[in-house]
């Protein structure tokens, strides 16, 4: 069982920036796939961005390339999602999600994520 800790949401203008940390609850974080995802009032959960276990590629939904980058840190079994030039729509729940088996190709479905974090408020104003 890995227990998922979120942090660094808040409140930020529109144009500025926010870094997400997602700490895991183990310390073989090296051995889970991760990634973010968001959920916006009245909408579904989104995917955001993904690291494979060796954090050498990484994969990103349209909306937020070129703005966001995922990255994760296995001696610290953490990840995190530095977040730049935020708009108002970016405005969500953000959510990091674990699994030791997920491949790349399944990274857009949350069910195939075992673990969930609580989740962090990222509020953008316009």
């Amino acid at each position: 069982q890995v227990q998922l800790v979120e942090s660094g949401g808040g409140l930020v203008q529109a144009g500025g920036s926010l870094r997400l940390s997602c700490a895991a609850s183990t310390r073989t974080a090296n051995r889970y796939a991760m990634g973010w995802f968001r959920q916006a009032p009245g909408k579904e959960r989104d995917f955001v961005a993904f690291v494979p276990r060796s954090g050498v590629s990484t994969y990103y939904a349209e909306s937020v390339k070129g703005r966001f980058t995922i990255s994760r840190d296995n001696a610290k079994n953490t990840m995190y999602l530095q977040m730049n030039s935020l708009k108002s729509e970016d405005t969500a729940v953000y959510y990091c999600a674990a699994d030791s088996h997920i491949a790349p190709i399944h990274r857009l479905d949350a069910k195939k994520y075992d673990y969930w974090g609580q989740g962090t408020q990222v509020s953008v104003s316009s």
